[in-house]
């Protein structure tokens, strides 16, 4: 996730940039703060949000709790709404500003709509974020790529009739599983983290095996094209089992495992080199 802030009409509003849903995510109590020039627009959403559950809105089901740096320097949990979920929360609060707003969120999204039509822009882009958070121009190139391999992955089980978020979950835990022997949770314990995203803190050994997994899944999804989840699961193991076997190569020439306990916190080391030997050569 990449935090940025937003400005309308001078009021800031704080928000996140998935770049493996391609998709934004604004703070809620931002957006009501824009909407209603409350003095108190946390309290403002909490009612809002206790009338809209008792009405059994869909609303909430689009909330996501992100963090977020507060007034205070802090990163808080945040709820957050993607731009149809903004949309739909505009139609909850009676505002003379729903429509400048609404062609403020236009204008926001026509920023990533002109990277989609030039990805040479948003690989830029994407190249500075990691560049600015200090990791290696080789750690970088890899990981742009295994960005667009997963974009690759999520369309294609879209078209196979993957819709929720939890099940692309439960497709990358198998497949993750199958090449690393370790499931997402586990993998995230071993590396220390929590709500950290677990690409950012791969190795590029460890980068190039999952983007391995996922490319061969996605190319065995066209090929027999799965019609349901449970099919959908066992061609996501088996292209994860491609990858722990080359995983098996690297290591018997490597002489040790390649999932490592490394993660970002030392940024220069994700970028694992080959050791220069007696002759010179690499």
């Amino acid at each position: 996730m990449e935090n940025k802030i937003k400005v309308f009409e001078n009021r800031q509003v704080r928000t996140s940039w998935n770049a493996e849903e391609e998709e934004w995510y604004f703070s809620v109590t931002d957006v009501v703060a824009v909407l209603t020039d409350s003095e108190d627009p946390k309290n403002y959403w909490y009612v809002l949000k206790n009338r809209l559950k008792k009405e059994g809105s869909e609303l909430l089901t689009f909330c996501k709790g992100l963090k977020m740096r507060a007034p205070d320097g802090k990163m808080r949990q945040t709820d957050c709404l993607d731009t149809k979920g903004v949309l739909r929360l505009v139609q909850s609060v009676p505002s003379p500003k729903a429509e400048p707003f609404k062609m403020w969120l236009a204008q926001v999204g026509s920023d990533r709509l002109d990277e989609i039509a030039d990805p040479e822009k948003a690989i830029v882009r994407g190249a500075e974020f990691y560049r600015a958070k200090g990791y290696t121009e080789g750690w970088i190139n890899q990981r742009l790529q295994t960005i667009e391999m997963r974009k690759e992955l999520t369309d294609e089980w879209k078209a196979r009739g993957i819709e929720r978020d939890k099940n692309y979950a439960i497709l990358t835990n198998e497949m993750t599983k199958a090449w690393s022997g370790l499931s997402v949770q586990e993998y995230k314990e071993l590396k220390g983290l929590k709500k950290e995203n677990l690409r950012d803190n791969m190795t590029n050994i460890e980068l190039v095996l999952n983007m391995l997994a996922e490319v061969t899944t996605t190319a065995i999804s066209k090929r027999e094209r799965p019609e349901t989840f449970e099919e959908n699961k066992q061609v996501a193991k088996r292209g994860g089992h491609v990858a722990k076997n080359a995983r098996a190569d690297i290591e018997s020439q490597l002489g040790g495992s390649v999932i490592s306990p490394l993660n970002a916190t030392d940024k220069p080391a994700l970028e694992i080199k080959t050791e220069t030997g007696k002759d010179g050569e690499r």
